[in-house]
């Protein structure tokens, strides 16, 4: 018998720590189970939080007994967990800027709701942050079933930074937006097989953007806009999180990390209607040469995290295993 689930209040969540994980979920308890199980096994960073905001058409899942199970996994292992529902859906931005003003974490881990994370992920991701002192990192998501489709021809984009990330315009038509190609099916994979780093070793490595497990500063994202861009994308969108990573790589740079500990569960998006892409729309508002996100550029810019909106939304859960900035990226 599953005995009612406790679902935590924003008051007693949003307390200073070093690490809160954002998750959006719609109609997947048993990818959200798997998710929750992945952060359940995390070692090396002590108390991080972990919201989970629901946009399900009947019941939420978190509800589902395996999801639930995971919930009280993580609580029992000393992390506080936040359960909510975010209706009526107003599109991908809005949901993760709602997810965005739950916490007051020095970093913030933008997790989709179907990404397993193996033991030892979040430890060497805020390691990464703390002694490269960017804006963001992440992990790619590998998809496994493309294990033996080796692309040597997306190898050519990896690149790694030579010293601490800086500041990068990067646009559609640029040899930097190209980058995007060594991030799906599995090609970060066969990039970090032929590297043989010792164990414990990792690089960091030049990005256009990633999807589905990013790591933010959340000041950092903060003072980049945030998703409070929502406003201005109509519901139907996606590539909320391109338009976002955009804007801190202009103000204060991002990287990859290597080797990536992120798994596609490669099941079918949520998400079925997208008539706009959100990074199109905020970059076409940006004057030339105006950062995204920044103030004057058409882009509201929050002064702090529990000003980044209080709205409803849609979800991002999509594959992230692809070669464009759309969802369904797994080929």
């Amino acid at each position: 018998m599953n005995r009612p689930l406790n679902l935590g209040t924003d008051e007693d969540f949003r307390r200073p720590r070093q690490l809160d994980v954002l998750v959006p979920t719609r109609n997947r308890p048993a990818e959200l189970a798997v998710t929750l199980s992945g952060l359940a096994a995390q070692e090396g960073v002590d108390g991080f939080g972990v919201v989970v905001s629901d946009q399900s058409d009947g019941e939420p899942a978190y509800a589902h007994p395996a999801a639930a199970t995971m919930v009280r996994a993580l609580r029992h292992r000393g992390h506080p967990v936040l359960l909510t529902r975010r209706l009526p859906r107003r599109g991908l931005a809005e949901h993760r800027a709602y997810l965005l003003d739950r916490s007051v974490a020095r970093y913030v881990l933008c997790l989709d709701d179907d990404v397993w994370l193996e033991p030892g992920v979040l430890h060497r991701l805020v390691t990464a942050i703390g002694e490269l002192g960017c804006g963001f990192v992440g992990n790619a998501v590998h998809g496994l079933s493309y294990v033996d489709d080796v692309r040597p021809e997306t190898h050519e984009h990896y690149q790694e930074w030579d010293g601490p990330p800086v500041p990068e315009r990067i646009r559609p038509g640029t040899p930097q937006w190209r980058r995007a190609s060594i991030h799906s099916a599995a090609n970060l994979l066969h990039v970090t097989h032929q590297l043989d780093l010792p164990p414990g070793a990792w690089r960091a490595y030049k990005v256009s953007w990633i999807g589905g497990c990013v790591l933010y500063d959340r000041a950092a994202l903060v003072d980049s806009g945030g998703f409070d861009f929502w406003r201005r994308v109509q519901e139907k969108h996606q590539g909320e999180d391109v338009a976002a990573q955009l804007a801190v790589l202009a103000r204060h740079g991002g990287a990859g990390v290597l080797p990536s500990g992120a798994y596609h569960l490669e099941s079918p998006t949520t998400v079925t209607e997208r008539d706009v892409e959100a990074w199109e729309v905020v970059l076409a508002d940006a004057p030339d040469g105006q950062t995204p996100g920044a103030p004057g550029s058409g882009c509201s810019s929050s002064a702090a995290a529990s000003s980044t909106s209080s709205t409803g939304t849609s979800v991002t859960n999509e594959s992230r295993c692809g070669q464009s900035p759309s969802p369904g990226r797994c080929g």
